[in-house]
């Protein structure tokens, strides 16, 4: 079967000044794909993100999604086209219960939307949102106070808050960070179930993580690419090692 390339970038270029970011990017995403990016800290990884989702316009380069140039455009049309992001700090509204964070961003990305409406009216919004409550395991925390919810069970509310928007392609941004080694594993189990149904690219730094569940991993080393491939041609890969794996793994 012939993989279709869902996400494509050419030469994709950020700038801040003299400082290159992303210095000429290039890379595709399959559909149904499962991609890693790793590398240092300030490898770039976290403004390629920026650039894919519309959050930046790059300086150079172009971003193809489903066959269509997305170069520049704002981030609220990337998001209707299909693209979503967690962030890498977790990003909830604390003070409202755990199913109306889900609630509002489905009721977001509704069909219509009737600023008048009341809430208890929105039955399409509620039942999408406890849905993906089911699906990420949280249904028992449904009532509670965002603020109430353990690190890991954030994450996991951050991931429901992003599916609302049915992305075509989900930008993961370190979805493990700070968690624990038990809450890392749920998280890996978690992602690979979701990746069944959509193209999901991650940044993250546990190796671990990135080798158990990529199809493929890209490795950014100053603002560039240094290598990509499957995670046995990475772990393999001199130059990776040398660079950025070392006693890692």
């Amino acid at each position: 079967m012939t993989s279709t390339a869902l996400l494509r970038t050419e030469q994709l270029t950020r700038s801040y000044g003299s400082l290159l970011a992303v210095d000429r990017v290039s890379l595709t995403v399959n559909e149904g794909e499962l991609r890693s990016i790793i590398g240092p800290n300030g490898a770039g990884k976290t403004t390629l993100f920026r650039l894919i989702s519309g959050e930046v316009a790059p300086t150079g380069g172009r971003i193809w999604f489903r066959g269509h140039d997305v170069t520049g455009l704002a981030q609220h049309t990337v998001s209707r086209l299909g693209i979503a992001k967690s962030y890498q700090i977790t990003n909830v509204f604390p003070h409202l219960s755990v199913l109306e964070n889900v609630r509002v961003a489905a009721q977001g990305y509704g069909r219509s939307f009737n600023f008048w409406s009341r809430t208890d009216a929105l039955t399409d919004a509620r039942a999408r949102a406890a849905a993906l409550l089911e699906t990420m395991g949280l249904t028992g925390k449904a009532a509670l106070l965002a603020a109430h919810l353990s690190h890991g069970e954030k994450r996991h509310l951050e991931l429901a808050i992003a599916l609302a928007a049915e992305p075509v392609l989900l930008l993961l941004d370190e979805p493990t960070a700070g968690m624990s080694p038990e809450e890392t594993d749920e998280t890996m189990v978690l992602i690979r179930e979701l990746a069944a149904g959509r193209t999901i690219v991650l940044v993250e730094h546990k190796m671990k993580v990135v080798m158990k569940i990529s199809d493929r991993i890209t490795v950014l080393h100053q603002g560039q690419v240094l290598a990509d491939g499957t995670p046995e041609e990475i772990r393999a890969n001199d130059v990776v090692q040398r660079t950025y794996l070392g006693a890692k793994q």
